[in-house]
This record gives C-alpha cells, structure tokens and sequence, in this order.
C-alpha cells in the first residue's frame, strides 16, 4: 500500500492511498491543478484515480470536489447529509455516490471502512483502508477520543493523526474565546498531546505515524513532532503532512 498526503490543514486536506487494485483519494479540499501536480511529484496521474472519499462537508475537505468530478471524472463518495449541505456550493457535479457512516465500501480487493466520529460537522467520518493484510487509517477532524478509537488504532500498520494545536499556543493565542472552546471541545481536535497519548495507549504495530491537520496558528512543526517524539521514545517513524506541499511517501508491505 503507498501513501501520502497532497495537502493537510484549515487550507485545505487530501490524501492519495493506492493498493494493488485501487487508486483514491480521500477528502478534495484543494485545487485540480495543485492535486495533478503533486501527484505527479509521486509519480501518479490523477485521472487514473478511482474514486475521491470525502470525510465530512467542512469546506477544506470539499472545495475540491466539483472541479476533480468535472475536470478528470472521478466518482464523489459522500454521505447524504454532507451532500445535501455542499451540493449547491460546488457547481454542476455529475457522478455522485452516497454512504452511510458505519458503512464498508469495497473497490476490487480493497476495503474502505466509514467510522463516524464526533466532529462538529454533518456525518462526518474516519476511513480505514484495509488490503493485502494492511490496514491504514486516516483520523482527522476527531472532535475528542471516542469510545472505541483505541480498538480501531490498535489493528492499523500506518496512521495519519490529527495533532492540530499545542494548548498553550491557543490559549495564549488571538483567537476568540468561543473559537477556543469549540477547538478545545468534545466536537473540535485533538491537541498534540491528545494525539500523542492516544497512539502510546492504543498503537501495538504501526509502522509509521503522520501528524496532520496541524493549526498554523496554534501549533508548530516541529513542537508537534517534538511533543510526539518525547510520548512515543522514537519507537517508530514520525512524519507531518504539509500544510502547503506534498508529503514524502509512505509505503505498507
């Protein structure tokens, strides 16, 4: 399974998976042409993709999502409520599919399971990617650890993880103090230490960790892979997802 992430944070997020039989995307909150190039950066062809899985209807996980249908006819996973709330804002869009939270999608030999979480957002969803006894997991927009995730984790390879703001950057930070307690809330992100405690508690075997979806505000690079690097001892290889460029690839085996 290869991996990596075109883009990650409020500006705008999508992930590239590809197994042995499937090309996806998941989330399209980024530009066609942004997404063709740093695909190719890897190699990869945008219009070979099979389908683009979209998490939840925040715009920078959507905005993408007209022009990748129209310009390289690319089949739009979303749930129906997510849709209903988009639909209008991203021009005519042809080939839409619908899924349920909870719900397993199959392409080929390769499965996609939808888990609901508790962002502030309509049905919104985690994915894990399951193939040739791998499994990858893409968790951002958590709202808090739900119940459960500690199982889910604990059978992935590979994580992309949400580690969106360092505490006391947002606390001493510009931002008002509702946006604060929405961040902060059972339905915002994970800081990093949440993130962190979370894969010391629950991760048995993976081989990588990404850090996604970091706040520019309110977190920085390198304190987010220092914090995680104190948790975790260096036990396996830490990486980010950029906010303005494509990520290193990620390989399964």
């Amino acid at each position: 399974m290869f991996t990596c992430s075109l883009q990650s944070g409020s500006n705008g997020n999508s992930i590239y998976v590809e197994t042995d039989d499937a090309r996806l995307l998941f989330d399209a909150g980024i530009g066609g042409k942004v997404a063709h190039e740093r695909l190719a950066h890897h190699d990869r062809d945008i219009r070979e993709v099979d389908a683009v899985l979209v998490s939840h209807n925040h715009r920078d996980h959507v905005s993408g999502v007209g022009v990748f249908q129209r310009k390289f006819s690319l089949p739009i996973y979303i749930t129906r409520g997510a849709w209903r709330v988009v639909r209008d804002q991203l021009g005519p869009v042809q080939d839409v599919r619908h899924f349920t939270p909870g719900q397993c999608l199959q392409f080929k030999t390769t499965t996609i399971e939808t888990i609901p979480t508790a962002h502030d957002a309509v049905e919104p969803v985690a994915f894990v990617i399951r193939h040739g006894g791998k499994s990858l997991g893409i968790f951002t927009d958590l709202g808090h650890r739900f119940a459960g995730i500690e199982n889910w984790i604990a059978r992935l390879d590979g994580l992309y993880l949400e580690s969106n703001y360092d505490p006391q950057m947002l606390a001493a930070g510009p931002y008002p103090a509702w946006l604060k307690r929405r961040i902060t809330g059972p339905a915002g992100h994970l800081s990093n230490h949440e993130a962190c405690q979370l894969v010391k508690d629950s991760a048995l075997r993976l081989q990588f960790l990404v850090l996604a979806h970091l706040s520019q505000e309110n977190n920085h690079p390198d304190l987010a892979l220092a914090t995680a690097q104190s948790y975790l001892s260096r036990r396996m290889p830490i990486s980010l997802a950029p906010r303005y460029t494509v990520s290193e690839s990620f390989v399964l085996e």
